[in-house]
């Protein structure tokens, strides 16, 4: 006579459906994210041939948009405060260098108040940022371009 044995059961748990779960839910949250971007102006940056990569560490940005309005920490400022929110900010920082990121359709002259008031300010440098030409990188990079001779 012979009997039917027990069968062996497994108590560990299917993990395949919470495997499916986790991976929807970043699918989810990835689609759903959006990039926040530091930049409060829009601008368009100018191009540049002869241009490099640095990765410095971080320095005061003066922002100038399209209608000419200048803006440094996310804040409007007119050009008549520019140069004392500089001396506050260049206090700050160990590195005395400005970076000026201009729109490419900006008037010189509102450009050359920004310079202007970084030198008053005590800036030892002005860095005027550019991107590489479209046609010769698949990424753009900014750079800036140091006006120190």
């Amino acid at each position: 006579m012979q009997f039917e044995g027990r069968r062996r059961t497994s108590n560990v748990p299917n993990l395949t459906p919470l495997i499916d779960i986790v991976f929807l839910l970043l699918v989810f949250f990835m689609l759903t994210s959006h990039f926040v971007r530091d930049e409060v102006l829009s601008i368009n940056l100018p191009e540049a041939q002869s241009s490099e990569a640095l990765d410095e560490p971080q320095q005061i940005e003066i922002i100038i948009n399209e209608a000419g309005e200048y803006s440094i920490n996310s804040q409007i400022i007119p050009l008549e405060a520019l140069e004392t929110v500089l001396v506050e900010e260049l206090q700050k920082q160990t590195e005395k260098v400005v970076r000026i990121r201009g729109d490419k359709n900006v008037d010189l002259g509102i450009a050359i108040g920004a310079f202007d008031a970084a030198r008053k300010a005590g800036a030892s440098g002005v860095d005027i940022v550019t991107m590489e030409p479209k046609s010769s990188a698949q990424t753009v990079k900014t750079q800036p371009t140091n006006t120190n001779k």
